[in-house]
């Protein structure tokens, strides 16, 4: 036979072919009108063998990112790391160590001035060169600003034509609501991308009690819910979250395993990763053993 023989379909082949094309024919066969629809015709398709789970969960999540905006994804203001423009080099330095960041916003007086956005290898080059700059200002890159209502497919495309990877996000009174990376949006459609190190833990409350009594409990939880659940008194004027007070008591974005005391309370961190923290373990003191502290 011939290699022009061989390369030639066989009636095997047609029919394996035809096959194919007439279930991908029915699977698009009710021409989906919305969102919805659609969605439910990729799922029909998942189950009849055409496409497989994880290119399923891709193809919803840049679906998603058609209907969601920066302020679903965000990460919130308190729980940002940014930089005062005024700090010496030396604590800079261990600031962008301590957090693992790349990027940085860098504020004046107040956080809601952002002067710019400093990348960390740009603050490397500019210790290690002679003499230094005069002032950090004089790293900074542009920051770009963004509304919480920006839609998340037209911010992604904004990225990529400007090669930016952060986003200052705004409120409607000109004030910081937080920042968004290309990794959250990006997180929206392949899924979370965790850090080798994270530990695979899957939390199905905010608040979950475990076997040994302690508890696990989502960074993002409320303070005014954590309080309501363990009769504590925590303010929540300055933050919302109870991952923001906790790590604002840390000082610093602490790592997997860090622990920390509040009045009665335990906190070690269970997940985090380069940009925030995303649960802890928390274990309650006995009343009687705090009052005798």
């Amino acid at each position: 036979m011939s290699e022009d023989d061989s390369s030639q379909s066989t009636p095997e082949t047609h029919e394996k072919r035809r096959s194919w094309l007439e279930r991908l024919s029915a699977a698009f066969s009710g021409e989906p009108h919305t969102r919805d629809e659609l969605v439910a015709v990729l799922r029909t398709a998942e189950q009849d063998g055409l496409v497989g789970p994880d290119t399923l969960r891709m193809m919803e999540g840049a679906i998603s990112v058609a209907e969601l905006t920066v302020g679903d994804v965000m990460i919130s203001r308190s729980q940002m790391v940014s930089l005062p423009a005024e700090a010496r080099f030396l604590d800079l330095m261990k600031q962008v160590v301590e957090s693992g960041h790349s990027r940085f916003p860098v504020h004046g007086e107040n956080k809601d001035e952002i002067l710019g956005i400093l990348l960390a290898k740009d603050l490397l080059r500019g210790v290690v060169a002679d003499n230094g700059p005069g002032t950090i200002r004089e790293l900074l890159r542009p920051a770009v600003l963004i509304p919480e209502s920006k839609k998340l497919n037209v911010l992604l495309k904004e990225f990529r034509l400007s090669r930016n990877h952060m986003a200052i996000v705004v409120d409607e009174y000109g004030g910081v609501a937080g920042l968004v990376t290309i990794e959250d949006v990006l997180e929206q459609i392949v899924g979370d991308i965790d850090d080798e190190h994270d530990e695979a833990e899957d939390a199905t409350a905010l608040i979950a009690v475990q076997a040994d009594g302690q508890y696990v409990v989502d960074a993002l939880t409320p303070i005014e819910d954590f309080n309501e659940r363990f009769g504590s008194e925590f303010p929540d004027d300055d933050y919302d979250t109870i991952g923001g007070l906790v790590t604002e008591a840390f000082g610093h974005l602490p790592e997997t395993g860090e622990e920390l005391t509040l009045d009665r309370f335990v906190f070690r961190v269970a997940r985090a990763d380069a940009r925030r923290v995303r649960a802890f373990h928390v274990s309650v003191l006995p009343q009687l053993a705090q009052d005798d502290a």
